[in-house]
């Protein structure tokens, strides 16, 4: 999640809409082709921030203006206007911001939580949204939504004890080990390695930048009636999964339901090198005819 000499170079800004402040990291070519190809909006993954896609970032921005925004109540972003928004909230909220910052026709790219806002923007937005990649998205049954809004994300406030602290390092370890990260046994293994030292400190910091608001875009996400909702996207999509993804059974559901649509599963590692391959992957099904 670091960026290496050979990405291009990231900065960081800030643009205000109705909320307040949203944070984005941006990166572009020195030297863009002519012509150049549409900007890529990236919508990073609940609870973290656009830190997670750092590596991509710097990557895809070697051959396109790459613009990824803290989504509202994530990273350094302001919290959302609503009390409980709904995906079309942020979906207006993010093409507000393209507004703001003047950006107009797009490829998306959205991964997990980011995955259902993209869909929403590319229903409300049909003709600014020219190609869409939906990195993991949830497809659950109505039983499982039930179980995972009453448990995945719970509000928390902080307290004197700190408790907040110790919560969110244990949240963030325990979905590398466990999916759903609740479900703490055998059974729910994911059979992965613990992320490293720097990732599990560098999520949990953006869990505690956004402790009070950081459920509620999980909550939306869970919300999201996608079934009724992908048949409505005109863009053409890659629908992909990660083999490590405990959301890749969503790939066959989603990509079945979008009138036009690919799909892949990859096996690329959080490596500079594995998200060099993965860009690669992204940046060919963008430039394709």
């Amino acid at each position: 999640m670091q960026q290496t000499q050979q990405d291009a170079q990231i900065d960081r800004a800030f643009v205000r809409i109705a909320e307040g402040q949203v944070h984005y990291r941006t990166a572009q070519p020195v030297a863009p082709a002519k012509p150049a190809a549409l900007p890529l909006w990236m919508i990073h993954a609940s609870p973290a921030s656009s830190t997670t896609l750092i590596g991509l970032v710097g990557q895809l921005g070697l051959t396109r203006h790459v613009i990824a925004p803290d989504t509202l109540g994530n990273g350094d972003s302001a919290p959302p206007a609503e009390t409980a928004p709904q995906m079309p909230y942020y979906a207006a909220a993010a093409l507000r911001t393209m507004d703001a910052l003047g950006v107009g026709a797009i490829d998306l790219y959205g991964s997990h939580t980011g995955a259902h806002i993209a869909v929403e923007i590319a229903i409300a937005a049909p003709h600014r949204v020219r190609r869409m990649i939906l990195d993991g998205i949830g497809m659950f049954s109505p039983e499982d939504t039930e179980e995972l809004l009453a448990n995945y994300a719970p509000a928390i406030e902080p307290d004197f004890f700190g408790s907040q602290f110790n919560w969110a390092w244990h949240f963030v370890r325990d979905q590398a080990w466990f999916f759903p990260w609740f479900k703490r046994d055998r059974a729910h293994l994911r059979g992965l390695d613990a992320p490293s030292a720097e990732v599990l400190h560098m999520i949990t910091v953006d869990v505690l930048k956004a402790i009070r608001t950081y459920h509620l875009g999980y909550r939306a996400a869970f919300a999201h009636d996608d079934y009724a909702r992908l048949p409505l996207v005109r863009a053409h999509t890659l629908v992909m999964a990660d083999e490590s993804d405990p959301l890749k059974k969503g790939v066959e559901a989603a990509a079945g339901l979008l009138p036009s649509a690919v799909k892949r599963y990859l096996n690329f590692d959080w490596t500079a090198a594995g998200q060099a391959q993965k860009a690669a992957l992204i940046a060919r099904f963008l430039d394709s005819d």
